[in-house]
């Protein structure tokens, strides 16, 4: 189901496009090789790529800033990267009104691809009432962000969402709204002549819909289908590859058209050992999986990580520049990476890819249409002329800027108030320790994961 509109525009924007008004001149910088996708593995060169990184957000949710805006964030953390071994890094949030020359450059000098989440919590898309947060406002900010990254070599890839599809059975209407944004940033960088960056779902761990959310986002026409999907799973708990559950999850991924990674993974009721780095480097996983990114190496107030900013908890999380402690667990993470390291040879991939049939209609699955909606006519400009200046961290926010219309939209209106377990309100499913559905999920987070997975309203 090809949206003629949506490629004839970009034809055109390809046709037209001058420079990106917002695209500095690129500095100077090691040049890392771009990571690809062939059939369902990521390649660096001719080489199998695996993910061996860790999520990064210092301050958590609650201070909300951009760590690689800041060389004194920044700096101290890349040397402890470096320490670790870890080759990519997933951020949550950035302003795409600053600049990330120097952080992004330092990295890139470690050898460390970025993957970013698109949205933040002012800027994303409203889990309860998606229609009217699907609009011009918001996807100016998520082409703002793809313009203000783009030059980067490190660059490897966006997520489109962060477990907006969540245990209740209404926010699988959030679904075709989450996978036209994932679309409309794959057009906007192909219009706007940009190398390949990779675009991407993390999803919520959830059993009853974990397989169709899979399947969604990777059914339908070569444009509609994401480049990989991600999801974040806390299972693992002083466990192993069957205790956990794993082998269930390989099993059940297996012939799965893209690259899968977890974009989060671990537990913090445990001693941690980091022994899921074990499996994810092991035969067992190789031919499905493409390692994963440990959650997390700041101490927030979920208790997850595994470095200590000094003053880091003090005044809302948004001064980070104290120093540095390790604590007990990065010492055994490194030790994990060192003694696991990434598979010599393809690890069994797959050299095709296919695509799903996409997700029927049921109890746990309550979108009745295969049909995205339509980008907003507002947004087209931008594959002309680029999104311009974005709104960064502390504009004005997006989730009620367009009209709640499904008649322009087909299907369901996605507003939370259809299908099998809808609430008029639910902002505490925002609150993954509130949500028994999700696999092990771990009770005590409450920080970043919690705020970024798209609160709506509360995040206004």
């Amino acid at each position: 189901m090809k949206s003629a509109a949506l490629l004839a525009l970009a034809a055109a924007a390809a046709v037209n496009a001058g420079p990106t008004a917002t695209l500095r001149s690129r500095p100077r910088a090691t040049e890392l090789e771009p990571i690809t996708v062939t059939g369902n593995a990521f390649f660096k060169g001719k080489e199998r790529f695996y993910i061996r990184g860790v999520d990064y957000q210092p301050g958590g949710a609650s201070g909300n800033i951009d760590p690689l805006a800041d060389t004194k964030v920044c700096t101290p953390d890349i040397a402890k990267f470096k320490k670790l071994g870890v080759n990519v890094i997933r951020v949550y949030s950035t302003d795409n009104t600053l600049n990330h020359d120097e952080c992004m450059n330092a990295l890139a000098d470690a050898g460390i691809y970025v993957v970013l989440d698109a949205n933040n919590p002012k800027y994303s898309i409203n889990r309860e009432h998606p229609a009217p947060s699907y609009n011009a406002v918001y996807l100016q900010s998520v082409f703002a962000t793809i313009d203000a990254f783009a030059k980067y070599s490190n660059t490897m890839a966006f997520f489109s969402g962060n477990e907006v599809i969540h245990d209740l059975t209404n926010t699988t209407l959030a679904a075709r709204y989450v996978k036209a944004t994932d679309r409309d940033m794959r057009a906007y960088i192909k219009a706007r002549k940009y190398r390949k960056m990779l675009v991407g779902y993390s999803a919520a761990d959830v059993t009853t819909n974990r397989m169709q959310t899979a399947a969604y986002f990777n059914c339908g026409s070569e444009d509609e289908r994401s480049d990989f999907f991600a999801f974040n799973d806390y299972s693992w708990c002083s466990s192993d590859f069957i205790t956990s559950g794993w082998d269930a999850k390989v099993r059940a991924f297996t012939g799965y058209g893209l690259p899968i990674f977890l974009s989060e993974y671990g537990c913090n009721i445990n001693t941690r050992n980091f022994g899921e780095i074990e499996s994810l480097m092991h035969s067992n996983m190789t031919a499905v999986y493409s390692g994963g990114l440990m959650y997390e190496y700041t101490m927030e107030a979920n208790k997850y990580g595994i470095v200590e900013i000094k003053g880091g908890q003090d005044k809302g999380g948004v001064d980070q520049t104290g120093e540095r402690k390790e604590l007990p667990e990065f010492a055994a993470f490194q030790a994990a990476l060192k003694k696991f390291p990434a598979p010599t040879g393809n690890g069994g991939f797959t050299s095709t890819t296919k695509a799903s049939a996409c997700p029927t209609q049921d109890e746990h699955w309550a979108l009745d249409t295969t049909t995205l909606p339509e980008m907003p006519e507002g947004a087209k400009t931008y594959f002309e002329n680029g999104a311009g200046k974005g709104p960064g961290l502390k504009g004005d926010g997006s989730q009620w800027a367009g009209a709640d219309d499904s008649s322009s939209t087909g299907g369901n209106s996605g507003t939370g108030t259809s299908g099998a377990g809808s609430s008029a309100s639910s902002s505490s499913a925002a609150m993954r320790g509130s949500v028994p559905a999700l696999d092990m999920a771990p009770v005590a987070i409450s920080g970043v994961v919690a705020l970024f997975t798209l609160v709506g309203a509360m995040a206004l």
